[in-house]
């Protein structure tokens, strides 16, 4: 078991790039997958989530080449998969396996899908009771709220589903099940979640259908679509921890290169902002149907703010380390209506209300959200090092590491090869942002 070792070491200073966006690169691959023709998705995350993702449908009988360009994809067509002769390894990506819940509900053939600990404990429930009413045979672990899944292929038909959770992984799960189905499949949300699917469908020329908060689309299209090359852009919530660390640690100046800036995802650059944050969004552009921009962040004051659940579905990922920003910040930090957190990788509010503590935050757990009391930015008043655990939720270890940087003493984060599922190499972007300082 790896361990992170973190002594701070002055400001952040440089230019940096951050992996590719792990959201856009599962649904890159899923869909290259399904076009006509080769598609080259290039800057793709290569995290574990996203490369089980590949492996998944390279088990299915997809050729997947991994080249210094980016991944080379020779795409079958909708109906082009091919029954896996083992069950299909996830990993630690509840993106892939509650998409690919949703692709399989449809096919004509027998699947099982499985994942690590972690995915085995989150639940499934909420796409396995909307995909049984299309007509998809599933069964699982207390009745198929909980990994694995055993899918037995079927004719599904649309449905007009109101999902209770504003969830992108649900929406995305149900869109994928509608290309099968006979009929409309019709998704209502009750607020607007990540909007990457949507987005790629229409880049790759697939029918939707947008009124308000819900989402249309027409089952077993006539004609399939036509490969495509794809670019990924930075993923926000790789580049959030960087964005953090540098609006904290005096005399930083940061700029993170090509960065998704999707307007569903962009809810904690807007939260950061509001605390005192100096963000500068930089050439702004598109890249496959998603908006793009170099940000600049550079030292700031922060002041803590309350949190809605209006906010949540647009930041859910970046909660961990928005818990630090406000650790630091002056004044109370409330977050409410983030019940959601508690069933990610880890109960993220539990964790880093535990984690933050042992560094001598003031931070109250409530059922669904967190207050904290922040520190200031006074010399007197610091976090301290302190020996922690990530509890193997990538985000929370990375947003522990960056508590570190702003802690008297030293601080040691155990079990860190989660970090790999998301952003491998974090640790020299970091080293290479502190050898800079000079």
């Amino acid at each position: 078991m790896s361990s992170l070792t973190i002594t701070p070491a002055g400001p952040l200073k440089g230019t940096i790039s951050v992996p590719g966006d792990k959201s856009i690169t599962h649904r890159a691959i899923i869909l290259s997958a399904l076009a006509e023709g080769n598609s080259t998705i290039s800057a793709y995350c290569r995290g574990e989530d996203c490369l089980n993702t590949m492996r998944t449908f390279q088990a299915m009988g997809i050729q997947i080449e991994e080249r210094p360009d980016g991944l080379r994809v020779q795409g079958k067509g909708l109906w082009g998969l091919t029954e896996p002769r083992q069950p299909l390894d996830c990993g630690n990506s509840g993106t892939g396996i509650r998409l690919l819940t949703g692709l399989l509900a449809g096919q004509d053939f027998f699947s099982t899908l499985t994942g690590d600990e972690s995915i085995r404990r989150r639940p499934m429930g909420r796409i396995v009771k909307p995909l049984r009413e299309m007509g998809a045979r599933i069964a699982g672990r207390k009745g198929g709220e909980f990994a694995p899944l055993a899918i037995t292929g079927s004719r599904l038909h649309g449905i007009a589903y109101d999902s209770p959770v504003a969830s992108a992984q649900v929406k995305s799960c149900l869109l994928l099940a509608g290309l099968y189905a006979e009929g409309t499949t019709h998704i209502t949300e009750p607020r607007r979640s990540r909007d990457h699917t949507e987005r790629m469908f229409r880049y790759f020329g697939i029918p939707l259908r947008e009124d308000g908060l819900r989402l249309s689309v027409q089952g077993r299209p006539s004609v399939g679509w036509t490969a495509k090359p794809v670019t990924i852009p930075g993923d926000l919530s790789a580049a959030a921890f960087f964005i953090v660390g540098a609006s904290l640690v005096p005399g930083s100046d940061v700029t993170v290169t090509s960065v998704g800036v999707n307007p569903t995802r962009t809810g904690v650059l807007e939260i950061l902002t509001e605390m005192g944050a100096n963000i500068q969004l930089l050439n702004r552009r598109d890249e496959a149907g998603e908006p793009v921009a170099d940000l600049r962040v550079r030292a700031a004051s922060l002041h803590g703010i309350p949190i809605g659940a209006e906010r949540i579905p647009q930041t859910i990922d970046e909660f961990p380390i928005l818990c630090v920003a406000a650790v630091l910040a002056e004044g109370e930090t409330t977050i409410t209506g983030a019940g959601e957190l508690r069933v990610k990788e880890s109960d993220r509010i539990a964790t880093m209300t535990t984690e933050l503590r042992k560094m001598g935050a003031s931070i109250e757990e409530t059922k669904d959200g967190l207050i904290i009391q922040g520190l200031g930015a006074t010399k007197t008043k610091r976090l301290r090092g302190a020996a922690c655990t990530s509890y193997g939720d990538h985000r929370v270890a990375m947003s522990m590491a960056i508590a570190g940087l702003t802690a008297d003493g030293t601080t040691k984060i155990q079990d860190t090869d989660c970090i790999e599922t998301s952003f491998p190499g974090f640790e020299s972007k970091l080293l290479e942002l502190l050898t800079k300082n000079g």
